[in-house]
């Protein structure tokens, strides 16, 4: 699993020996039960994760008490609450797992102290961060400038995979329109072939 991890960092920023031993020592492997959070609403976030295998959601409740997907994680993909994470402030949304996850995961605070004497392994966070918030104003824009319908199709073409493994309401949520949208939504783009 270290050579995967490895090819997955050099293809972000290529590290030489002494920096890539200084920042994979940090990581250690953990499994996320289906259900669990890995960060909490309310709880200053202290880790960041490469999720191996599984899928994961981050998400928000409204003032009605809805809940309100932001992000989805699937394996390959970098994994926490940057907000908090970056800033040291209470999370403002819960990071939990949908299906059995299995992680790689560090203590933020042991990669920042590496960064004066491996400014490498800064600048690979750096690109993390930036790869995130990238993601996060894709998602942004969609939900802005897309009707339900082409969320939709967005989601199969990011997420096709997921249709049949997670439950239709966590799609629904993550489309931000009720299970029976979504089900009228499916039933259009079945009847135009999709």
């Amino acid at each position: 699993m270290l050579e995967f991890f490895k090819a997955h960092i050099d293809r972000i920023l290529p590290l030489d020996a002494t920096d890539w031993k200084a920042f994979s020592t940090l990581f250690r492997e953990k499994i996320i039960r289906k259900g669990e959070l890995f960060s909490e609403e309310g709880k200053v976030t202290s880790q960041l994760s490469l999720l191996l295998d599984g899928v994961s959601r981050s998400y928000y409740k409204n003032k009605t008490g809805v809940e309100c997907c932001k992000q989805l994680f699937v394996s390959k993909q970098w994994m926490s609450d940057y907000s908090s994470l970056l800033s040291g402030l209470p999370a403002r949304v819960n990071v939990q797992a949908l299906t059995d996850c299995r992680i790689y995961v560090a203590d933020f605070s042991s990669i920042t102290a590496l960064y004066e004497k491996h400014p490498k392994i800064e600048r690979l966070v750096r690109l993390l961060t930036e790869q995130q918030y990238i993601a996060k104003e894709k998602r942004e824009m969609e939900m802005a400038m897309m009707n339900a319908d082409e969320r939709y199709l967005a989601f199969l073409k990011e997420f096709p995979m997921l249709e049949n493994l997670l439950p239709q309401y966590q799609i629904a949520f993550y489309l931000n329109i009720t299970p029976s949208q979504l089900s009228r939504v499916r039933s259009m783009t079945l009847m135009v072939g999709w």
